[in-house]
């Protein structure tokens, strides 16, 4: 099951990058911090992306920006592993690649642009929206980490916001919160604007029936979407397309003994293992 999963950490076709290479050269994340720990678990990685995105259609310019203008609806789960490629090369990628890689995300939200279904315009590079989408990143991540694999100190926790603002920045992110209470105040300042839709409740059905693991392990991947339900913060948790779909009774502790035995696994050719073999080279 562990390694069927870590199989979404690697690089999708056509994106291949060789971790192991420069020698010596560090990542945006420094080595060794809290990131590092969060982004090699791929329970954690699965249940904090489906909570980021979760806050992420609440918020009505960033939903019709996702929905009208990216594959999740097409190929859900070969855009989970961009998006977790793109999360992987923020951590432990060498920082020239992962430079290369953000600007040419920023040049793909230069096109980026629309109406909500309510009239607003919207534009993929407003540093509000950016802000928003970084900051729902570092949140799930984290907070799956946190909950369901091991608990993070509160300097951890906001250590991880911290470590985050280096690509955050480099995106465009310039006002992304670099603290847990930095977070604490966006959401409580967006709140009022998250609001429910049609879109979450297709989001849900998607990630929980989608070919993303195996069939046999589809159970696994309805648990890990209900524990993202249940992880995320108010009001969203409470909006009525995710009311009654959290974990039931006793499946918070067998999520939690999934992510910390996924925690006893590190194949070879995922990027943490090789990242750490590239700066441990002698240049």
């Amino acid at each position: 099951m562990f390694a069927t999963m870590q199989d979404l950490m690697r690089p999708p076709a056509g994106m291949a990058v060789d971790f192991t290479r420069p020698a010596g050269e560090p990542a945006l994340a420094p080595m060794g911090g809290v990131s590092w720990r969060i982004f090699a678990n791929p329970v954690s990685l699965f249940i904090g992306g489906v909570a980021a995105v979760l806050l992420e259609l609440a918020e009505p310019s960033v939903r019709s920006g996702v929905w009208d203008h990216s594959s999740f609806q097409r190929d859900p789960a070969m855009r989970l592993r961009r998006t977790g490629f793109a999360a992987m090369m923020t951590v432990y990628g060498p920082r020239s690649a992962a430079r290369e890689l953000i600007a040419h995300v920023v040049r793909m939200h230069g096109k980026v642009r629309g109406s909500t279904p309510d009239g607003l315009a919207y534009h993929a590079s407003d540093p509000r929206l950016l802000d928003w989408v970084q900051a729902t990143a570092s949140f799930g991540f984290s907070q799956a980490y946190h909950l369901y694999v091991r608990p993070l100190s509160a300097a951890e926790q906001s250590g991880a916001f911290a470590e985050a603002e280096p690509a955050a920045r480099l995106y465009g992110a310039t006002g992304a919160p670099r603290s847990w209470n930095e977070w604490q105040s966006l959401l409580a300042a967006t709140a009022p604007g998250l609001e429910g839709s049609d879109i979450l409740a297709d989001f849900i059905r998607i990630m929980s029936d989608a070919p993303i693991l195996p069939r046999p392990l589809r159970w696994i991947q309805r648990l890990l979407v209900r524990a993202a339900v249940d992880m995320s913060p108010e009001p969203v948790r409470s909006l009525p397309q995710l009311q009654g779909r959290g974990l039931r009774f006793g499946e918070a502790a067998m999520v939690r003994m999934m992510g910390r035995t996924a925690s006893l696994f590190a194949l070879p050719d995922t990027p943490p293992v090789l990242a750490a073999r590239r700066l441990a080279a002698v240049s």
